[in-house]
């Protein structure tokens, strides 16, 4: 696809990554970076392309407003860790166009929290380092978000150049205050986490894919 990833830190061996969350492409350079396992919401399952990619690669997805979805999602999760494989989730549960971090939903994070797995927080950003045209931006044609149209997008990003994605990770798991059963509290100290990691400078170490 033709996207160089610059990273920092190191992808952690064990436990669970949270991430902002931009595009489909998250997908791509976390699976690219290292063997793991991601949660997903159900409608992507669906997607053209996408779907199929996740569904490869091993995905959790959860159906939201389902009952038994919170459970099935803690025993694949729980499934993947003992395999030894890190779960890759996404808190804020859908893609933005980068300008800021949304709110984390805490129903995933108390699932891991509460089994006793590290938590370490991870940044991601995209860039170009070739001009693909003033009519082009990260916010439109790399980070899918709103109301777009999937095949479209995919079309046009196969046609851009020089996309560059940034990948943070923390140097250590997030050390929450309060146990799982403070979810909210949690939800709030992680996206603290994930933000703190956005306003850094990232160290290239660079991968092509």
């Amino acid at each position: 696809m033709g996207i160089e990833i610059t990273v920092e830190g190191v992808f952690p061996g064990r436990g669970a990554v949270i991430s902002n969350h931009l595009s489909y492409l998250d997908i791509v350079v976390f699976a690219a970076l290292h063997p793991c396992v991601f949660v997903s919401k159900e409608e992507v399952r669906r997607w053209p392309v996408v779907g199929w990619m996740t569904t490869m690669s091993g995905t959790v997805y959860v159906s939201r407003g389902h009952g038994g979805s919170a459970v099935k999602a803690r025993k694949g999760m729980q499934a993947a860790l003992d395999a030894g494989l890190p779960v890759v989730f996404f808190p804020e549960g859908t893609t933005s166009n980068g300008s800021q971090l949304l709110k984390f939903h805490s129903g995933l994070l108390s699932q891991v929290t509460s089994g006793g797995a590290p938590v370490t927080a991870a940044h991601l950003r995209y860039s170009f380092v070739e001009d693909n045209g003033p009519d082009v931006s990260v916010a439109n044609d790399v980070c899918y978000w709103g109301d777009r149209n999937m095949p479209a997008h995919i079309f046009k990003f196969l046609g851009l150049r020089g996309v560059r994605a940034e990948v943070r990770f923390a140097e250590a798991p997030i050390a929450f205050s309060s146990d799982g059963l403070h979810r909210k509290r949690a939800a709030v100290e992680a996206r603290s986490a994930v933000e703190t990691l956005a306003s850094g400078a990232v160290t290239e170490r660079m991968h092509h894919f």
